[in-house]
């Protein structure tokens, strides 16, 4: 959602923060169930000593009216009033609640004639202030009584007209304050990214403005431009309906994830509960749980699209199971898992994460007898639904599973005993079938079938008969709707089948998904000529044209990329919210482009206002955003648009079908091309115009392009809860501006049936009043002469009606099927669908960094910081693979400390100052310190593990083992030390054999190097057991010993260099140090001295 409303105190805080002097400051508190009175008047002493004025903060409309202000009180009578009515449920309409957030402010004894009135608010042009002179509780009917000033999108305010259009009945000796009230209002407005602020009463008087009552909105998609401004912001729930831990959580996870995650629970005792994939389709499920007579018992409202992780979807399952097992019903309960068909979701993923929860609920949901009905379709949907089958008969839950042939609502009326639950379905051909271009003619028995079924049971109001195009033709003086704000070129088509595109951004799937789409149309040249992505410098990307390889250059720049591409003329933009509108901006430049489709959702509507302004005057078709894009079948498609292939065939969009749509949502756009090639010859063109409040084209421009274009004979409407765009169809059919068949519904009905407000997944889906509720709209259109189903159930069946009846009265001809050519799957997607197997180039058996949560050696990377397991827990994890004891992690810990560094002299720090002082950066400084690590400097952990391990374990004694070394001219490694010696002992040496006498089970081998010690010393008092020989014994002693390895694992250990790995880890400690100590010193390059070297020359050559 973009606007939401924010508590009346949060507002005024905003306000009293940039309004400056122009306004008193609004001093107010909050107070709720969890207040501390004594705190509270402590830090607010104005609270005893002035009268004051005490009502909810809840989001309800007009206090006054229901006698929810008490006003001139003490703070006791502050207090009273709120102890009387927290927690008190009120109803307010049709909507009950309970008061729990209440405001308390100064009292301020004014004249009724001080009231004024005041509201800004944006629509799609720009902003629009509303004023009044006299204001207060009974303002009535203010649309009617206020004047108003509008500013557009790209004109700047203008206080003389302001002042002009606003204040002329205001008394003289009040205009200029309230002038610059008002001018830095709209300001503070636009600064901070509102979309709605009202002031009634706004009090004037002589000297100074007051802000008594505010309400207003904010763009939430505008939080990472206005985080600073803002602060931390809550916003509060509608009235009528609790916040829910579960909302929380799932916000927190949306605002994490590229995907969308929604949550909303309407009635946490309902029995019918939905998990809807799918903006559009979430609104439509509930649609029809409404319509059924089900709106009391729907539980939630919710949505998870955008291609969310197995993770993801699993948090967002099992938050929907922990809320059903709450409560029992002793009539059980519903789960409807549906949704449209999806564009580029993998369905067989999201529904691992969701039967993952299942399997985890198993046992609640048995006893809560939950029954659960799924209905789903999009990429590798064919192995989802296997996989949900089969979960159904492994845990003993009712799971009744369909796919695309089942009309997308059907599951509804059977999981709420409204229809027959269908038979189980014959098993479907795999996502491969694409591979064989006869698949395309799959019987569709099943189908016709249930809609027979259908038309058996329901019958068609016709609205009007198909009208003849010759003798309706609408005459050139026909008046048009919106034709002042619209520049746009209508009659000419927005794509073909030699429309060439650029896509910004480097969308790789996308673009092969739009190559693969031109070939099955029989595309001579590939639908994409270039891509832009700023990110990375000039270069070729490869993808596939069929069976062939091509390459498609990439352009750092895109005034290179538009020089060299003059005949493209559409710019697919895949750019993320936060740059989507300056690289649009930037496209608007090159008059070539004719159109743009924006994908991004969550642009902040002052900016797509402009951007989509800038459009319209330069005569650019703006889709989106907020968008799938659209198609022309046989043609042309926008990135994702139709999803894969499959579903392309199955569909028929390889070649033009009769019928031509709009609709705001992308994912039903998938559903509508499914539906519409079910009950006709299939789809013209469709587009989907964006979810966002501002989408940069309307229904109106692409109706208008559809009964402009002869190839399209019915259109289709797929409309929304919100805004008043179909109303302009419904002026356009009444005045003959729109001939052709028109079949509308206006999804949403079901809004008017909660008790509360509640905001869909789209942004542009929130009625203000009742002109904008789906209801509204859809009696509007059935009044003006569309065709109007009684549900989406019935569009459908609807559509085919029209269709056959234009045939009959030989309006249509219906289009020929053609066979499409094949098209290879790509390796990685039939590897998906498990078609091949090939040995993995790597395997890894220490880490996953593939889902939700990077794990170590299986163990979640929380749990190990959790339980703080150090950096020694992590070695054990990583290089043992194993939970090693406290005492062993310690002991690696003690193993890096002791190791870290031994001065500047040694070979591996000399050779790393040295380099530092070169002006090296610092890894091949390390680089360079660590390649001088071997059995003379600090390697010979391994190697002394190895010696005294071999000769412990073949039984020779330590007086042996040194007779033998000698004998054999070996070095006896870990012994000896050039510094240290008995009478000069190395500390650290001291801290290991302590520690490890003190912590390990046993220590043999330690023993057993300790007397070899007591032989070597007696000959010479440096030949100690030093640092590498002291951690190489216990290292073993601890792997032997710890209970976690056998003798064969501990020797693979050391045979593979892990002890020396513990001297490389701890010393690069110190060689980073000493990089960094030099970088500090600002050490210059570094020669060696010449009387510190030994020149032996030869004496003549």
């Amino acid at each position: 959602m973009s606007t939401k409303a924010i508590y009346e105190a949060t507002g005024k805080k905003l306000l009293n923060k940039y309004l400056g002097s122009t306004a008193a400051e609004c001093r107010c508190v909050s107070v709720d169930a969890n207040t501390d009175w004594k705190e509270l008047i402590a830090n607010n002493s104005w609270l005893e000593n002035e009268r004051l004025v005490v009502k909810p903060d809840q989001l309800i409309k007009r206090r006054g009216k229901l006698g929810l202000i008490k006003g001139n009180v003490t703070i006791q009578g502050a207090k009273d009033f709120i102890f009387e009515t927290l927690d008190k449920e009120i109803s307010i309409g049709h909507t009950t609640g309970k008061l729990k957030h209440f405001i308390i402010e100064p009292y301020l004894e004014h004249e009724k004639t001080d009231e004024m009135y005041i509201c800004i608010y944006s629509n799609r042009d720009g902003e629009i202030i509303l004023f009044h002179h006299e204001g207060g509780v009974d303002i009535g009917d203010v649309d009617s009584k206020a004047v108003q000033y509008s500013v557009l999108i790209d004109e700047s305010f203008d206080v003389k007209k302001m002042e002009t259009a606003l204040l002329k009945h205001v008394p003289a000796d009040r205009q200029s304050h309230l002038s610059a009230f008002i001018s830095k209002l709209f300001q503070v407005y636009m600064e901070l990214q509102f979309t709605y602020l009202e002031i009634n009463p706004l009090v004037v008087t002589p000297t100074v403005v007051y802000i008594l009552d505010l309400a207003s909105r904010l763009d939430q998609t505008a939080e990472y431009l206005c985080a600073s401004k803002w602060g931390t912001i809550k916003f509060p729930p509608p009235f009528g309906r609790d916040a829910y831990a579960e909302e929380a959580y799932i916000a927190e996870l949306d605002a994490k994830s590229g995907a969308s995650l929604k949550l909303t629970v309407l009635n946490p005792k309902g029995r019918v509960w939905t998990m809807v994939a799918g903006g559009g389709a979430s609104v439509i499920y509930s649609d029809t749980i409404c319509d059924m007579g089900f709106a009391s018992e729907l539980a939630n409202y919710g949505e998870y699209s955008g291609a969310p992780s197995e993770q993801q979807t699993y948090e967002y399952a099992k938050t929907i199971l922990s809320l059903i097992i709450k409560e029992k019903n002793p009539e059980g309960k519903v789960l409807i898992i549906g949704g449209g068909i999806a564009n580029f979701t993998n369905v067989a993923a999201t529904f691992k994460g969701i039967v993952k929860a299942l399997r985890e609920y198993r046992d609640h949901l048995i006893e809560h007898k939950v029954s659960i009905f799924v209905r789903r379709a999009g990429p590798n949907y064919q192995e989802g639904l296997r996989v949900m089958r089969e979960v159904g008969a492994s845990l003993g839950i009712p799971i009744h599973v369909f796919g695309p042939e089942t009309h997308m609502t059907a599951i509804v009326g059977m999981a709420l005993g409204k229809r027959p639950i269908a038979p189980p379905e014959h098993a479907e051909l795999t996502t491969a079938n694409f591979l064989l271009p006869t698949s395309v003619n799959q019987s569709k028995t099943k189908f016709e079938e249930e809609r027979r079924r259908l038309n058996s049971s329901i019958s068609f109001e016709r609205q009007s008969s198909v009208k003849s195009e010759d003798s309706n033709a609408a005459s050139d003086t026909t008046p048009k709707v919106r034709d002042g704000m619209q520049k746009l070129n209508l009659d000419r088509p927005l794509f073909s089948n030699t429309t060439k595109s650029i896509v910004w951004g480097m969308q790789t799937k996308a673009v092969q998904g739009m190559l693969d789409f031109d070939h099955v149309c029989r595309r001579t040249h590939p639908s994409v000529v270039a891509m832009i992505y700023p990110f990375t410098g000039d270069h070729k990307q490869k993808f596939y044209w069929g069976h062939e390889e091509i390459l498609l250059p990439c352009y750092k720049n895109m005034a290179d990329c538009m020089k060299r591409h003059r005949d493209a003329d559409v710019l697919i933009n895949f750019a993320s919210l936060r740059s989507a509108y300056d690289s649009t901006i930037e496209t608007l430049k090159y008059p070539q482009i004719r159109s743009i489709a924006v994908i991004a959702e969550g642009i902040p509507e002052q900016l797509t206002r402009r951007m989509l302004r800038i459009a319209n005057k330069q005569g650019v078709f703006l889709i989106g955003p907020a968008t799938v894009g659209g198609l022309k079948a046989g043609c042309f498609k926008i990135g994702h648009t139709g999803g894969m292939l499959d579903n392309i065939l199955m569909s028929k969009l390889y070649r033009p079908g009769s019928v031509a749509y709009v609709s705001r949502s992308g994912g039903m756009s998938n559903e509508l091309n499914n539906i519409i090639s079910r009950n006709s010859d299939g789809v013209y063109e469709g587009i989907a115009i964006g979810g966002d409040r501002y989408p940069g084209t309307t229904f109106t421009d692409h109706i208008y392009r559809y009964e402009n274009d002869p190839e399209a004979k019915i259109i289709v409407l797929l409309g929304e809860v919100g805004g008043i765009e179909e109303y302009h169809i419904c002026e356009a059919i009444k005045s003959n501006r729109i001939t052709k068949p028109l079949i509308a519904w206006c999804i949403g009905t079901c809004a008017s049936m909660f008790t509360s407000e509640v905001q869909f997944g789209h942004a542009g889906s929130h009625a203000d009043n009742d002109r904008e509720t789906a209801l509204a709209k859809n009696k509007a259109l059935k009044d003006a002469g569309a065709y109007v189903p009684n549900s989406f159930d019935e569009l459908g069946d609807l559509i085919h009606m029209v269709f056959t009846e234009l045939i009959e009265t030989e309006q249509l001809q219906p289009k020929p099927d053609v066979l499409p050519p094949s098209v290879p799957m790509d390796y990685d997607w039939a590897r998906e669908l498990g078609l091949i197997r090939k040995p993995a180039s790597f395997m890894t058996s220490i880490v996953d960094d593939r889902g939700q949560e990077l794990l170590y050696a299986g163990m979640p990377i929380t749990d190990v910081i959790k339980e703080d397991m150090g950096i020694g827990g992590v070695l054990s994890l990583l290089w043992f693979r194993k939970r090693l004891p406290k005492y062993a992690t310690d002991f690696l810990e003690m193993t890096l400390m002791v190791t870290a560094d031994h001065g500047p002299a040694v070979s591996g720090a000399h050779n790393t100052i040295v380099c530092a002082r070169a002006g090296k950066d610092l890894v091949s400084c390390l680089a360079s310190g660590l390649l001088t690590i071997g059995d003379r400097f600090g390697g010979a952990l391994d190697n002394a593990a190895k010696q005294f391990s071999e000769a412990f374990d073949t039984g020779l004694h330590p007086a042996d083992f040194v007779n033998k070394t000698r004998k054999e001219g070996q070095l006896i490694m870990g012994i000896g030390h050039r510094i240290k010696s008995l009478n000069n002992p190395d500390m650290r040496v001291v801290l290991l054999k302590k520690f490890a006498k003190e912590n390990f089970p046993s220590t043999p081998l330690l023993d057993y190097a300790l007397e070899v010690e007591k032989i070597t010393v007696s000959k010479k008092p440096n030949l100690i057991l030093n640092v590498d020989g002291c951690i190489g014994v216990a290292m073993v002693d601890l792997l032997r010993n710890c209970g976690c390895f056998t003798l064969e694992e501990a020797s693979e250990f050391i045979e593979n260099g892990a002890l020396n790995g513990l001297f490389v880890l701890g010393r690069s400690i110190g060689f980073i140090g000493h990089f960094l100590d030099q970088k500090r010193l600002r050490q210059g390059l570094y020669r060696h001295p010449w009387d510190d070297i030994s020149y032996i020359l030869p004496e003549s050559m």
